[in-house]
């Protein structure tokens, strides 16, 4: 399994390019981001009204999860990111040499980014939102194997967190709704 992990990250990071180096760093930057999250923040408020402060409570905690198992995992696993693997030196493509922590096993890009997705497209319940945040996702999660700090490994596991907190956290919220009677109101 790791063989495989490494020959998919070395074919999928070996397709660089001046421009997408660029364009990839740029996507992988969290603050570049705060437009979407606040356009979010916009949906959310025009469909939860005065209840928006619960929901954002909610995202707050989604973070906090998928990041600190994140960062739990990889001092657990501590498998090295393939910038920082002996076995791959020289073969690894890296933007600017930036490689990050030691250990990726799982990355935490993934695992934000896909619990964003996860818990925000059953509270927003637009398909047109559902297929751009889960496409947003992907190629966020993606630029990190480009960018040389995750083999696809790492992005998988940090996607299946993201989705099963960002999952869980969607079923809670949806349910205390539905229990206290505020949706309906």
């Amino acid at each position: 399994m790791i063989e495989i992990d490494h020959n998919i990250f070395l074919f999928l990071n070996s397709l660089h390019s001046p421009f997408f180096d660029e364009l990839m760093r740029i996507v992988s930057l969290r603050t570049v981001w705060i437009p979407l999250y606040l356009f979010i923040v916009y949906l959310l408020a025009v469909k939860y009204g005065k209840r928006l402060w619960l929901v954002i409570i909610f995202a707050a905690l989604l973070v906090v999860l998928t990041d600190q198992i994140s960062n739990l995992l990889k001092d657990f696993f501590e498998r090295p990111r393939p910038c920082h693997e002996p076995a791959l030196a020289g073969l690894v493509h890296t933007v600017g040499g930036k490689c990050g922590g030691m250990y990726g096993f799982v990355s935490a890009h993934a695992a934000n980014t896909f619990g964003v997705a996860s818990f925000t497209s059953p509270l927003i319940s637009r398909r047109w939102f559902t297929w751009a945040i889960f496409i947003w996702a992907v190629i966020v999660s993606y630029s990190r194997i480009y960018l040389g700090v995750h083999y696809p490994g790492d992005v998988l596991g940090g996607a299946l967190l993201g989705l099963t907190v960002g999952t869980a956290l969607a079923c809670i919220f949806v349910k205390i709704g539905k229990s206290s009677g505020a949706w309906t109101k």
